[in-house]
Parts: C-alpha cells; structure tokens; sequence
C-alpha cells in the first residue's frame, strides 16, 4: 500500500509539473510570439526598516563649580617710629697736583724679520721641442685658365643741354671723347700643375745634465733690542691732614611673631562617576521564514525530460538576531550622595594660618667721636739710567744643490725642396689698353639765348668678360713641413724659506708717568643731626571665600544604536513564468557583461572568461535572492537590476 500511494503520489506530482512546464493561452506573457519565458522561483520580498534601540538611558552629570576666593590687602606695622642721629662728616678743601713717578723715555721695539715658505717649481729639464715631419698632401682641382683677359671700351655719352635766355655764353668750351678700342697679343706661359712642396726632416734635441746651487733661504738680519735701564727713586706726600669722625651708633630692634589668618576655612565638593553594569540582550532583525528550494529528481520518474522530474522541497528559514549592549545605572560608593551619572560629596577644608614678624625699639641710637691722624703717600718715581739701543745679528743665507737637464742642442730639420710641375697653355693678353683721345671744341659766344651743359659729356664703360679654359692639374693642398711636438719642462719642487719683512728696530715713546695726590683740609668740624625714621608698614595678603563651591547639573542625552530589520512583505516560494534571455541572446559578450556587473556589485563570479560557469551562476542566484528577483533564469527582470542591455 505504501509503495501504491507513493507511485500515485509521483503520477500527480508528474502531471503538475507537466502541465505548469507550458504555458497557457490565459498567460499574458505567453501572447507575445518571439519572446522566450520560463518558470522562475519567486523569492520572498521583504522591506527593511532601521530603527534606534536606545543602549543608555539619558540622564545628568554634575559638573563641580569649584569655591572662589579672593585676596585681601591688609597693612600692619612692622617696625615701630624711631630717631636716628645722622653724623655730618668734616668737610675738608681738596687740593690736587700731579706727581711724576716715572719719567718721559723711549724703548726700543724689535720688529723681528718675517719669513713665508714659497714653493717653487725648479726646472730640472728645460722645455724643448722635436720636430716631426709631415708629409704633403695634394688634392686635384680644376680652374679656369685665362685664355684673354677682361677688358673695357668706352662708349661715348653726349651731352644734354638746356635753353637759357640771357646775355651770357651759349656754349662753353667741352670736349668730347673719342673711343680707341684695345688690342690683344696671343702669348704663351707655363702654367703650374703641381705647386713646388718640400718635406721636412727632423734631427731630435741633445741634452747634458748640469748642477748648481739654488737660494733655499736668503740672507738677513736680525736686530736685537737692548732694553733702557731705570733707578728709582722714593719721597713721602701728605695725602689727607688730621681729623675727627663722628660715628653714628644706630638703635637697635627686637622682633616679635604674631599668627595670622591667612586663608578662610572652606568646602569642596568631590565627584567621581557612577558604577554601570553592561546588559546584553538579543534583538530579531529577520524573522523566521520559509523558502522552496529544488532537489534532484526521484530515480523513479518516468518522464524523459529531467526538468519535469524535479521536485521542490519547502525548507523552513531560522530567524536572524543581533545582539545589543546596553549600560545599566547601579549606584555610588559609600559615603558620596548619587546624582545623575556622578556621585559627590562635600569635603570640608580648615582655614590655612601664617606667621607673621615686626620689630620694636629696644634702645635709640647714639654718636661715637674717633681720632683720625694725618695721612701721607709713598711716592716712588723712576727716571732713566741708560738709554735702550740694539745691535745687528747677522744669519747667512741657506743654499741647496739641484741638478737639472738642460737643451745642449735644440731639435731642428732640413728642408729637402720638391720641384713644381708645369703645363703650357695659350691665352691672349691686352696689348694696349682701350683709351680715349680727347678733342676740343672751341666755345661760342653771342648775345642770345643759349644753350648751357646740363650734363657734361661722359662716357660709359663696357665690360668685354674675360676667356677661360678649363685646365685640371694638383696643387698642394696641405705643404710639408715640420710640426713642433712642445717637449714639456720637467721641475722639481723646492721649498726655500724667503723674507717678506726684513728685521727692523721700532723705537716706542714711553711717556712719564704721574699720579694724582689729592690733599684734604678740613674747613668745617664732624657734627651730628638727629633724622626721624617714620615708622615701617608691610602688606599681607589672605584669601577669603567669595563663593562657596557648588555644583549645577549637566543633561546627557540618552544613548542610541541603529538597528537594521528586514520585515516579510510578500511570501515566495513558487514559480511563475517570466520573460528570459533566448538561447541566441546569450552571447559572450552578454555573460561577460554579466560577470563584469557581479563582480563590480562586489559577488564572486569567477573570472571573466564569456563563459556561463558554476561560479557565475551561484553568483548570480545569490544577487537575485538578495535583491528580491526571480531566480533560476536569466531574466529580464535581472538583467535590468544589472543594468545590461541586449
């Protein structure tokens, strides 16, 4: 019986998928001919709804307003009135003369000679050069031989005249030219071929070794001072007479300390924040659903075509959860008082207390007379004994053996001499020149209009242009001769030191020397004069509170966190027909297209080879499912979302 229920069971499901494998004539899509469709699965539609799940209630915070205090100047007295007796020194008349302690001389000051090294290049084989011998070259031209030379006629230009009506001469005296052509001789000339050269044939240089003796140091001298020699000699002054001096004794004080207020006991208030807990709790972002999914065919379906063997199974979906985390108030530690996220409490803060010190009289002041003797200055002087002279130390000179080569016979050449070639050729000269010959025309006067030159006759020069042959022959191009190869000197270094300031003797003035001696004399005796000293007053300073600290409470708005849910619009899981790509619409470049629209969508669609693989297809089903489209085919629907055309 199982067996037959199973079997009716798959005959039913056969003839259901049969007949939905066609369309009908009821199906709208079906009355457009040359489209293509095919059963899709209906995937279910949802709609997504974002939404704000508080995580932390709002709540306040307290912010502490510290106390304030401010500073208050108080002045007391430090140091009580008192007298105090000044002393009025003796005034004395000063009288100032100079003393000379040492006379007016002069010194001698040696100025020592002053060397510099110089590095020098000493020749130790004289430049020379060698003479090489460099062939000539020839090169063959051709010209043009002067078969007749260039020569000129004169073509007579008459004169032009003008009309003038005066009583004058009508025509001065001119003259006119005359033509005499030039005439020409044939001649004959040797003409060069080939320019006479010479070739230079080199003898090379000889030289010999000679020594001789190079200044390594010059000669000079040195001058040494012979300092002047001084006596001394010693007197006594009277520098200040007697005298007497009044010394005031000033009063003495004893200090007494007193304890002052020097700030204001006060409050503080002290936060800390409150203890929190975390709460996790989960929220349902997808709800649970169903989807039809297509399995294998049964191995017992007695259809030939497999598509009408498969068989769709309803699946249940779970629902989808996110987890959000949310702080929980608790409450304050011991001894602090809750208020919004803080916790306080008051703290009590004691007055802060200072010393404070004065001084009081404790006997007044009194004057003290003292002897002052007469004072007198040690005055010692120097005058010369022996003027300062020098004497000359001379250092000779410091000399050092260099060898060197020298040119005993400088290079040369000989010139051997190459003779020209010569060809004959013809060619016509001017024998005479062309001239003119000039004859006169007597003027002629008349008390009439005349004729007067304009222009004078001249004449006009025509060039006869000279005859050339052509004549080929070589001529030196570049001449023998001897080039000269500098053969450089060869130095040596030497180091010699050389005096750039000869040693001399600089005589310095040393002028007398003299001390001020000043002479006190008392014109009027010490006195004394008593001065008030006013009584002395110091400024302390202490801190009262002008506001009591406090606080004042701070909103903290609450705590959100964004939520995203997809709710079920539309429940899927059939199939319906739908308008498709046809076979021969699925070209390449359509499935490139299709690959290359995935992969930018950011799904896996394999590489992009044109070929509708594994890959691809779940890549493109997965966008399909995720975007609410019919799966299974390559619908038109699809291809929109994918924006391809075709």
């Amino acid at each position: 019986m199982k067996n037959l229920g199973f079997l009716l069971s798959m005959v039913f499901m056969l003839g259901v998928v049969t007949l939905s494998a066609q369309p009908t004539d009821s199906d709208p899509l079906a009355k457009e001919p040359g489209k293509c469709y095919a059963k899709c699965l209906i995937s279910d539609e949802y709609e997504t709804i974002t939404e704000q799940i508080e995580t932390k209630a709002a709540s306040k915070r307290v912010e502490v307003v510290p106390a304030a205090y401010e500073t208050v100047t108080e002045q007391f007295q430090s140091k009580a009135a008192a007298t105090r007796l000044i002393a009025v020194p003796a005034e004395f008349g000063t009288a100032t003369e100079q003393m000379l302690s040492k006379e007016a001389a002069t010194q001698l000051v040696t100025t020592p000679a002053q060397f510099e090294t110089v590095s020098e290049q000493m020749l130790s084989q004289e430049e020379s050069k060698r003479l090489i011998a460099v062939p000539a070259t020839y090169e063959t031209v051709s010209e043009q031989v002067l078969v007749q030379e260039e020569s000129s006629r004169l073509i007579p230009v008459p004169a032009t005249y003008e009309t003038v009506s005066e009583q004058m001469l009508v025509q001065e005296e001119s003259s006119r030219l005359i033509a005499v052509p030039a005439t020409y001789e044939t001649v004959t000339e040797q003409m060069e071929v080939k320019a006479a050269s010479s070739r230079t044939i080199t003898v090379p240089a000889t030289y010999e070794t000679v020594t001789e003796q190079v200044l390594q140091q010059a000669e000079s001298k040195r001058l040494i001072a012979v300092p002047a020699t001084y006596e001394t000699v010693t007197e006594q002054v009277l520098v200040r007479a007697a005298s007497k001096q009044l010394s005031p004794v000033p009063a003495t004080y004893e200090s007494v300390t007193e304890q002052i207020l020097v700030k204001e006991a006060s409050t503080r208030i002290e936060k800390i924040p409150a203890q929190y807990e975390t709460v996790t709790e989960q929220i349902e972002v997808t709800p649970a659903s169903t989807k039809w999914v297509k399995r294998k065919a049964d191995r017992n379906c007695l259809s030939a075509d497999p598509n009408d063997c498969l068989v769709w199974c309803l699946i249940e979906v779970p629902a989808e959860f996110r987890t959000v985390t949310k702080r929980v108030r608790q409450g304050c530690a011991a001894g602090y008082t809750d208020n919004g996220e803080d916790c306080v409490k008051t703290v009590e803060i004691p007055a802060q207390y200072g010393t404070q010190t004065k001084q009081v009289l404790k006997t007044p002041a009194s004057v003290q007379e003292r002897e002052i003797p007469a004072e007198y200055k040690t005055v010692t002087k120097q005058v010369v004994k022996t003027p300062a002279t020098t004497k000359e130390e001379v250092i000779p000179a410091q000399y050092q053996t260099v060898s060197k080569q020298v040119v005993k016979t400088p290079a040369s050449s000989r010139e051997e001499a190459i003779p020209a070639q010569f060809t004959t050729v013809s060619k016509q000269v001017v024998k005479t020149p062309a001239s003119t010959r000039e004859e006169v025309i007597p003027a002629v006067y008349k008390t009439v209009t005349r004729q007067v030159v304009k222009t004078p006759a001249t004449t006009r020069q025509e060039s006869i242009p000279a005859v050339y042959k052509t004549v080929t022959r070589q001529v030196v191009k570049t001449p023998a001769g001897v080039q000269e190869q500098p053969i450089p000197a060869v130095y040596k270094t030497v180091t010699k030191r050389v005096v750039s300031t000869p040693a001399g003797v600089q005589e310095q003035a040393i002028p007398a020397q003299y001390q001020t001696v000043t002479k006190n004399e008392v014109t009027s005796p010490a006195t004394t004069r008593e001065e008030a000293i006013p009584a002395q007053f110091g400024t302390q300073s202490k801190q009262v509170v002008a506001s009591a600290a406090s606080t004042r409470d701070i909103d903290v708005p609450a705590e959100y966190t964004t939520v995203t849910k997809r709710n079920l619009v539309k429940k899927g899981g059939f199939t319906e027909w739908k308008e498709v790509l046809c076979n021969y619409q699925i070209t390449t470049e359509v499935v490139r297209s299709v690959q290359a629209a995935l992969r930018t969508r950011g799904y896996d669609a394999g590489p992009i080879d044109n070929v509708m693989g594994t890959r691809t297809k779940a890549a493109l089903t997965k966008f399909q499912k995720d975007n609410g489209l019919p799966v299974g085919q390559m619908d038109k629907e699809t291809m929109t979302a994918l924006g391809i055309k075709y």
